[in-house]
């Protein structure tokens, strides 16, 4: 049991210490997949840069996969696919093992522009595993989702919340701890997190149910048996992409 603990608490301190927002020096694949296309979804043509601003952790930065394979990079990839001549820029702010309390202390010392034109944010699994009170997360994901509308210009319709991934059916996930109650803790946020959104008329979206299958379709998970692979990426960028289609067209 003690050695068994090492080896978990060794893995998530490298994965922790080595990752950044804007690196990722584990890489699963240095292909990215190709973006995905849907000709019945339009965006107009601007003159100006769309600014995409993707907060949240490891789920966001895409850990253990390609540079451009997490879903911010795909999904900017496919809205630039639909109309060619936009320009689109994508910033990052997230990093491996965050909580809520650490990207709020992010957003405010980074102090990112009031310019997005779409923001995603995608947060808690780390509130989660490290066994922080759940009191924490009711009273800093609402703190979130005002800082993320605020620099939204103030808009929330440019706001996309997506829902935390299920790691217990990944093969980490089923050696540690129980996965029947790291599920039922996952739903425990992601139903706090929709019942906020839904009663403040933010748009959510549920990616949860695509990670549930990450047992059954061993290509869903990464190289290192815990997050996401670059295929489920491209599904949840699949969930995503005429959500934040509408919201840019608006």
């Amino acid at each position: 049991m003690r050695t068994t603990l090492k080896i978990v608490v060794a893995f998530f301190t490298f994965a922790i210490t080595t990752s950044c927002s804007s690196e990722n020096p584990n890489i699963e694949s240095i292909t990215p997949p190709p973006p995905i296309t849907d000709s019945s979804l339009q965006l107009p043509t601007r003159s100006e840069t769309i600014n995409y601003l993707a907060l949240g952790d490891s789920y966001t930065i895409g850990q253990s996969v390609c540079a451009t394979c997490g879903f911010p990079e795909q999904l900017k990839q496919s809205l630039k696919n639909i109309n060619l001549q936009n320009n689109f820029s994508v910033e990052i702010i997230a990093r491996t093992g965050w909580t809520t309390t650490h990207l709020i202390n992010a957003i405010e010392q980074q102090k990112p522009n009031n310019n997005y034109d779409l923001v995603t944010l995608l947060i808690g699994v780390n509130n989660q595993y490290q066994g922080i009170n759940f009191s924490v997360y009711e009273k800093e994901f609402p703190e979130l989702v005002t800082k993320a509308i605020s620099l939204a210009k103030g808009d929330k319709a440019k706001l996309i919340v997506v829902s935390i991934p299920d790691y217990a059916y990944t093969p980490f996930g089923q050696s540690y701890g129980d996965p029947n109650s790291i599920s039922i803790e996952i739903d425990r946020y992601n139903a706090f997190a929709k019942s906020y959104c839904e009663a403040n008329s933010i748009l959510f979206i549920n990616i949860t149910d695509i990670t549930r299958q990450g047992l059954n379709r061993p290509s869903l998970v990464a190289s290192d048996g815990l997050h996401p692979s670059e295929t489920t990426y491209a599904l949840f960028t699949e969930k995503l992409l005429p959500k934040a289609v509408a919201v840019l067209t608006e």
